[in-house]
């Protein structure tokens, strides 16, 4: 039987680890529901973590990192924009160029100020908790304490879900990807939305990026999103473009990646190598269409040549 200890820091690492797939997969939602598949997610939160490291480590203050983390990272999500939207260009072609970008520039500037090995503890961003949560046996600590941008993704994502159910920029955005012709006959100016629906979707992976240095770990590591950005989108496609859906999968993720550090110490041997892939095989079968019959956004990945 498991420890109730061990059954909290299980759950905990889950939400820890699940809240910067869903703070970026609620971004990418609103992109693709606007017709525009953002596959530089990776890259953008990549870009919002050593922008957010650097800069708290230079001020130290995790909030002016956090507030730079986001300023940097909307000049790539405009330049994704100005690629698929004003240019028309392959919109996965042009995102994975920029991911590409992004870790090389990364890399650089990170070699360049830390130095090649270097694990400089960096100001981070503090832990909270509810009110009278905290006091609740093993919950309390392991599970509720949580830093409090994990609780500001939670109150994102409520108003993210109003906005596109209940709101009329929310039928705009699910115009535009759904019939971006009509949308614009309509009098909706198509191109504008989806630039920001791109930008949205900068700005959430900027946070996510931001949580994983600055919000977790406390550090900045060469490439640690490590995938982070493509499973967010597997979320999405998981969700089946639905964002209650969708946080359940990045939840799934989660899980999957807390099991990694949760069944050595429970004595479970199982191949470390196979508990690495484990949220990268569930995305496959996301992918796939293994998890059921999936209905993308009409116009998804198509370019729209009008206004």
């Amino acid at each position: 039987m498991i420890e109730p200890e061990l059954a909290a820091v299980f759950i905990g690492s889950s939400i820890r680890l699940a809240a910067p797939l869903l703070l970026a997969a609620a971004g990418e939602y609103v992109s693709e529901r606007a017709g525009v598949l953002n596959m530089s997610v990776e890259g953008m939160m990549l870009a919002g973590a050593f922008a957010g490291a650097t800069a708290s480590w230079m001020t130290g203050s995790p909030l002016l990192g956090l507030l730079f983390g986001v300023l940097c990272v909307l000049p790539i999500a405009w330049l994704q924009a100005f690629l698929s939207i004003t240019l028309r260009a392959n919109q996965i072609v042009t995102g994975i160029g920029i991911n590409i970008l992004v870790l090389g520039a990364t890399t650089l500037g990170y070699r360049a100020l830390f130095g090649s090995r270097s694990r400089a503890e960096i100001p981070g961003l503090d832990k909270w908790a509810p009110p009278g949560l905290a006091d609740i046996p093993y919950l309390g600590e392991h599970v509720f304490t949580q830093t409090w941008l994990l609780y500001a993704a939670l109150l994102l994502v409520v108003a993210i879900a109003w906005v596109m159910r209940s709101t009329a920029t929310g039928l705009a955005v699910h115009a535009a990807g759904m019939s971006p012709q009509a949308a614009s006959h309509s009098g909706l100016k198509v191109r504008r939305i989806r630039y920001g629906a791109v930008l949205f979707t900068g700005f959430m992976s900027a946070l996510a990026g931001c949580f994983l240095s600055i919000g977790d770990i406390h550090t900045f590591t060469e490439g640690m999103t490590s995938g982070a950005g493509y499973l967010a989108i597997a979320a999405v496609i998981f969700g089946n473009w639905k964002l209650g859906r969708t946080l359940l999968a990045c939840g799934l993720f989660g899980a999957a990646t807390a099991l990694q550090f949760q069944l050595p110490a429970l004595g479970v041997q199982v191949p470390s190598a196979l508990l690495i892939a484990l949220p990268y095989v569930l995305a496959l079968l996301a992918v796939g269409g293994l998890v059921g019959r999936q209905v993308a956004p009409t116009a998804l990945a198509q370019p729209y040549a009008g206004r």
